[in-house]
């Protein structure tokens, strides 16, 4: 984040919180229940809101262009360890139940024959 770009963002948040205050005392100090805040509180919290995103967007990094094959290619080459798919692509295949039924099944044949 450059110098420019954090006073941009420091003046907007020292506005933001002013906005914050006045708005506050204005709902302290006012008579009526329902008062609207004033169009200056309100300006200026839109001040602030541009002058905060304006300092954030101007100390952020360039964009990067995105490239799949350049993105797939490095994540290969680092093993897949940062692979947000790795879970979908090792995952198991469907289970034979007939099998897993007989296989269950035997288990507690062996397992009756232990218990006599």
């Amino acid at each position: 984040m450059g110098f420019v770009s954090r006073i941009v963002t420091l003046f907007g948040l020292v506005l933001l919180a002013h906005a914050g205050y006045s708005a506050h005392e204005h709902t302290v100090l006012s008579s009526n229940a329902a008062a609207a805040i004033p169009q200056d509180i309100i300006i200026e919290t839109l001040a602030a809101v541009i002058f905060v995103s304006a300092g954030l967007v101007l100390g952020s990094e360039n964009l990067k262009p995105i490239s799949w094959r350049d993105w797939a290619g490095e994540i290969e080459r680092d093993g897949g360890a940062r692979n947000p798919y790795a879970a979908l692509e090792e995952r198991y295949s469907f289970w034979d139940i007939r099998a897993k039924r007989k296989e269950f099944g035997d288990w507690i044949r062996g397992q009756d024959v232990l218990a006599k």
